[in-house]
């Protein structure tokens, strides 16, 4: 694995996973893991970051490439052939919707109009990420992505 690929795993990480819920939890007021909140963000985080990390894994071994890519600019090698199988078949989106499922937990934890602010933020940037992104696969892979596209919902499985 290449310095470029370690270091935007470990920016990914450290942006999602770790600045932007602290970030939320600070503004909610920093409240005390207690209840049933606790639960659901575990239960919730968990399986949102599983599927992220299978969306990672499947996306460096099958599509030998990275999800380092914001706005049409590349910070490492992009994927050389289309992924529609594994976590993909699910969502064209699978690393997105994890952080999403993740995010959730942490709102039901936090239960905090602030907190929630935070996040309908994040997701509208994340929409016109996607946006951007789409427009590179449908360049990169014409009516493959195409295809894929009108068969695969964009980020909630089977709704949307």
């Amino acid at each position: 694995m290449k310095r470029n690929d370690i270091f935007g795993y470990l920016l990914g990480f450290v942006l999602f996973v770790v600045a932007l819920p602290l970030g939320m939890w600070w503004i909610a007021g920093r409240p005390a893991p207690a209840g049933l909140g606790v639960i659901f963000f575990a239960a919730l985080g968990v399986s949102g970051l599983a599927l992220s990390v299978w969306a990672i894994v499947y996306m460096r071994r099958v599509g030998r490439g990275n999800p380092m890519d914001a706005f049409d600019h590349s910070l490492a090698p992009r994927t050389s052939s289309l992924m529609t199988e594994g976590p993909y078949k699910l969502c064209r989106n699978p690393m997105l919707l994890g952080v999403i499922v993740y995010y959730f937990g942490l709102l039901i934890f936090l239960r905090s109009g602030r907190a929630d602010l935070v996040f309908v933020v994040f997701f509208l940037v994340m929409m016109k990420q996607l946006d951007s992104e789409e427009k590179r696969l449908e360049r990169d892979f014409g009516e493959e992505y195409l295809k894929y596209k009108a068969e695969t919902k964009k980020l909630i499985p089977f709704v949307w």
